[in-house]
């Protein structure tokens, strides 16, 4: 199913000891999609200094995704309330005692500038963190509001499978009462035809043998075109789809399996009938069911 989350959170990450106020920060943001496919296909884009999260957050998302296909974006940008920090004496004191032992062994090196002291000052001040931890706190908020969005989806796809479903029974319930009609219609015809056989041969009454006849062929015509076993198997299939759907859980394979099964009985509907009306009833339980089929891949 589809889904988007994201999240941001902003950190201390440093600060100098003799200047507290010149406090550095990070900014770390999670994002995460997600778009239908029938299979779990997960991809990271992360920041070199937060590649070795990686397997905390793919456990993360195996542990409550089955299917789809999920983007993780992570972001780290590094901001400081002051652009310019001034170093700290002892910070200096080492940099003058090292300049003046590389002059000794080196007399031609230039002096140190401005510039260069602060590059070297503001590198030195700064203390490695580790994001690790806030970026799988992080992760499970963004995962916690993607799951919300999928279940959003998902309660609207299962309102559209109902109704769906729905459709399917009401195409049932008018396949039912065509094939007594039709045995009938076709008992009629073939009396007809013998009745107008025996009249063109001189002997207008038909005999009893005619209408054994027509009864039997009315049966083995009923027999060829029932379709009541097909309808009760489909009717099953409804009502365990219908179930499946107010429980809720993964229902994905099992609804798979069910829609497999709905298109069989809707095919051998189809091979059975001997009207034009109920060819139309299986077309039409077809494009449903394939309506059907096409959402179900999306439910996990």
């Amino acid at each position: 199913m589809t889904g988007y989350a994201a999240v941001q959170s902003s950190t201390a990450q440093y600060a100098p000891e003799t200047e507290p106020s010149h406090d550095a920060t990070s900014r770390l943001g999670v994002e995460i999609r997600s778009v239908n496919s029938r299979f779990l296909d997960l991809a990271f884009r992360l920041p070199d200094e937060l590649r070795q999260a990686e397997p905390g957050l793919r456990e993360l998302l195996t542990g409550k995704l089955k299917r789809g296909k999920i983007e993780m974006r992570v972001s780290l940008e590094s901001a400081s309330t002051s652009s310019l920090r001034p170093p700290s004496p002892a910070t200096l004191q080492r940099l003058g005692s090292l300049e003046d032992s590389i002059k000794s062994w080196l007399p031609q090196a230039a002096a140190l500038s401005v510039a260069d002291v602060l590059r070297i000052a503001t590198n030195e001040d700064k203390k490695p963190h580790d994001h690790s931890e806030e970026l799988i706190k992080l992760a499970k908020k963004a995962l916690k509001d993607l799951m919300s969005a999928r279940e959003r989806e998902g309660a609207r796809l299962a309102h559209m499978l109902l109704d769906r479903t729905a459709q399917l029974r009401a195409l049932a319930e008018l396949a039912v009462p065509m094939v007594p009609k039709l045995v009938e219609q076709q008992k009629t015809r073939f009396l007809e035809r013998w009745k107008e056989a025996m009249t063109l041969g001189g002997n207008s009454t038909l005999p009893e043998i005619a209408q054994d006849r027509a009864l039997t062929e009315a049966t083995a015509f009923a027999i060829r075109i029932d379709v009541a076993e097909e309808i009760t198997r489909l009717s099953s299939h409804l009502d365990e789809i219908d179930r499946l759907l107010s429980v809720g859980g993964e229902l994905g394979k099992r609804l798979d399996f069910l829609i497999q099964e709905l298109h069989r009985e809707a095919n051998t509907l189809g091979s059975k009938s001997a009207s034009l009306e109920l060819t139309h009833i299986s077309v039409d339980m077809k494009v449903l069911i394939e309506q059907i089929r096409e959402q179900v891949q999306n439910i996990e």
